[in-house]
């Protein structure tokens, strides 16, 4: 669970009960700006985009950092307002890059593979995506949130 006001993510118990939290704000490790989205990979590792920072947040399950990518722009591995985020079974990290209406995919150390989507009202492309899933046969969901719609997206 991320929180906007709170800059931190909380982790909870299965009955919903508060276990941990880590983060505050700021602009260095472990700190944001306004988290959106989070992700767990298959190992317990989460993800975070921390918007307001433009980039991703890695760490263990415990909380400790492990690393972050991104910066502020248009190129790749740039984000411009990253919002949600998912990681997919073979640890690959999907983020909805808002403003560049794009979807960009790292692997799990944050090495840029590939991207798809640009602004527009057709298939593949997004006004204003805000929230990503991943299903368990890899499909990618995208909230384009401007046009009123899902898409799904078939991935390598």
């Amino acid at each position: 669970v991320t929180g906007a006001r709170g800059q931190r993510v909380v982790l909870f118990d299965g009955p919903g009960k508060p276990k941990q939290a880590f983060g505050k704000p700021g602009s260095g490790d472990s700190e944001f700006a306004s988290p959106t989205g989070i992700g767990v990979d298959g190992k317990g590792n989460i993800y975070v985009a921390d918007t307001g920072n433009n980039r991703v947040q890695k760490f263990a399950s415990d909380g400790t950092f492990i690393a972050k990518w991104g910066t502020a722009g248009t190129g790749p591995g740039q984000f411009d307002s990253p919002q949600g985020l998912a990681v997919d079974k073979s640890g690959h990290v999907f983020v909805v890059d808002q403003k560049n209406a794009r979807v960009q995919v790292f692997s799990g150390e944050g090495k840029f593979l590939y991207q798809w989507g640009t602004p527009g009202t057709g298939n593949g492309q997004f006004d204003s995506p805000t929230g990503t899933a991943v299903d368990k046969r890899g499909n990618v969901y995208v909230a384009d949130t401007g046009n009123n719609r899902i898409q799904k997206f078939v991935t390598k």
